[in-house]
């Protein structure tokens, strides 16, 4: 499944209320090998752990009286995402749609790496992405900005695509907390936000920003 892009909605009505009245239930994905190892996930790619199918299984049963009255069901292109999401999409009787454009936080070189090696190896890069600060790039990888910007379009061009539908999306930590930055949720812990909601939310972070580029300075949030 690919996310509409801005070029594929010319011929398409558009009406904001419907489109900010966009529901979205995002659900983290259930437990990894990787997250029962405590190692830093990113763009890596392990299934999930024999605790996290049954986590997917509940999550799924929890999710069913919502059969009938979800539009769309979409997903990270990860393989612990697409895991959780085959569960909800049988009991649902949907169709997962994954995209990479709702993938985890590009961690680089700390992908597979627990917080102790990463802290021995690289203790002043991880102290500032600690602190919040948005362009701060983790073991070279993605900065907050970046996915931010990343998700937030990719929820915006479904809302446009779908106006006033029920969605799951089914995600990554890092993705739900781009777009509800208070959030903090646990695996299949699910949280359900309009649109309207989702542009509301604003990060809370600190910044220097006397060491941002101009443009960043600009468009922080």
């Amino acid at each position: 499944m690919s996310v509409p892009t801005p070029g594929s909605y010319a011929a398409m009505p558009y009406d904001p209320a419907a489109v900010t009245a966009t529901r979205f239930t995002l659900v983290r994905h259930a437990e990894s090998l990787w997250n029962a190892s405590e190692r830093w996930q990113g763009h890596g790619d392990p299934p999930l752990s024999e605790r996290g199918f049954e986590q997917a299984r509940r999550c799924a049963e929890r999710l069913a009286d919502l059969r009938g009255r979800i539009d769309r069901l979409v997903c990270s292109d990860l393989l612990r995402t697409r895991q959780t999401a085959a569960a909800i999409a049988q009991v649902l009787e949907l169709e997962a749609r994954p995209t990479p454009k709702l993938r985890e936080l590009e961690i680089g070189r700390w992908t597979g790496m627990r917080r102790e090696e990463i802290a021995q190896q690289e203790p002043e890069l991880l102290a500032a992405f600690d602190s919040g600060q948005p362009h701060i790039r983790p073991g070279g990888g993605e900065t907050r900005l970046e996915i931010r910007t990343r998700v937030r379009g990719a929820v915006e061009g479904l809302a446009v695509h779908h106006p006033g539908a029920h969605l799951i999306l089914v995600v990554h930590a890092g993705v739900i907390k781009a777009l509800v930055p208070e959030a903090n949720p646990g695996n299949t812990e699910s949280i359900d936000i309009t649109l309207e909601g989702i542009r509301r939310a604003r990060p809370t972070i600190r910044v220097d920003a006397t060491q941002l580029p101009r443009h960043q300075v600009e468009t922080l949030y």
